[in-house]
């Protein structure tokens, strides 16, 4: 009995509030220019910057204390596969001097700085955030920080996983039926079903940052319409990016060497639109549930939300 009213709101979200798409599609964007994503989103590229290799030198220190060699480049396969060559190279190129230059004195210490710095980022995506959910952050600036430290831990072991999926299911999936003895059958069924776990698991980090990050009070959702969307267009944003620099576009015939450093400023600012889209587009759900499908002309913060809604 007691689970019925969080059924009921589950319910109620995946129908959009009682909104149809277009409806839907309409709120978030007069919420998006209402809320200036774009100039935000330019704002988070620039902290993404300062935070994407300190967080991808965790997760390489990470990686290093598991017994497979030669993980990481392996890992570093797909960004190939998603980013633009140029924007790949550079990552990578420069992800390879910091640790290579660095010994492992300097690389322990440098791991606390990359998880202060991602921490950093994080904080910037929260200050976005409350601004999507129209809320004002009066949380202390002490909460803050550990409520960004336990984002970025708990973002990176998401993402860290599903990574270990994508390069290491099939290996997975065959000590499996090995282990129970499963026929070959099972064994492909497997390999099929790796993939929806890697997108639940990126979903479910998306959840939580939309979850813990905002001052919102926001009952805990597995997985959200706002997040799907943010995942399928980080996606479809990436692969087109990538699509149209390989055919239409030569970015180092325009800026040179520093082509690539342009190219990952870009992905990085589409990158910052497509979770605060997300974003944008929980919160107009929410607001529909609260407020029915009127209009709402004072747009009331998010905060009077209870936590079931």
């Amino acid at each position: 009995m007691g689970r019925r009213p969080g059924l009921a709101a589950a319910v109620l979200r995946w129908a959009l509030g009682g909104l149809s798409p277009g409806e839907l599609g309409r709120r978030a964007y007069q919420r998006s220019r209402e809320d200036e994503i774009l100039e935000r989103a330019a704002a988070l590229s620039y902290y993404f910057v300062f935070a994407l290799l300190p967080t991808l030198l965790f997760l390489t220190t990470l990686l290093g204390l598991l017994p497979t060699p030669d993980l990481m480049p392996q890992l570093l396969s797909y960004v190939d596969r998603v980013l633009p060559r140029d924007a790949a190279s550079l990552l990578k190129r420069t992800l390879a001097e910091v640790v290579t230059g660095a010994s492992g004195g300097l690389l322990s210490i440098g791991v606390l700085a990359a998880v202060l710095g991602a921490s950093s980022g994080m904080l910037s995506i929260m200050a976005a955030l409350n601004a999507a959910y129209g809320v004002t952050d009066d949380r202390t600036w002490v909460r803050r920080r550990l409520i960004a430290l336990a984002l970025t831990l708990g973002f990176s072991v998401f993402i860290l996983t599903a990574m270990l999926l994508l390069v290491f299911g099939e290996r997975i999936g065959e000590a499996i039926g090995d282990w129970f003895g499963l026929d070959s059958i099972s064994t492909r069924a497997w390999h099929l079903l790796q993939w929806p776990i890697v997108a639940f698991l990126g979903l479910t980090g998306l959840t939580l940052v939309y979850h813990l990050a905002p001052a919102a009070r926001r009952g805990w959702r597995w997985i959200t319409p706002g997040s799907a969307v943010a995942l399928v267009s980080w996606l479809v944003m990436s692969l087109g990016l990538r699509f149209y620099v390989s055919r239409f576009a030569n970015y180092n015939a325009t800026y040179g060497s520093i082509g690539g450093v342009i190219l990952l400023m870009l992905w990085l600012y589409w990158s910052g639109v497509a979770l605060l889209v997300g974003a944008e587009i929980d919160s107009a759900i929410e607001r529909a549930a609260e407020h029915g499908r009127e209009p709402e002309p004072d747009m009331a913060p998010l905060a009077t939300l209870p936590r079931d809604a």
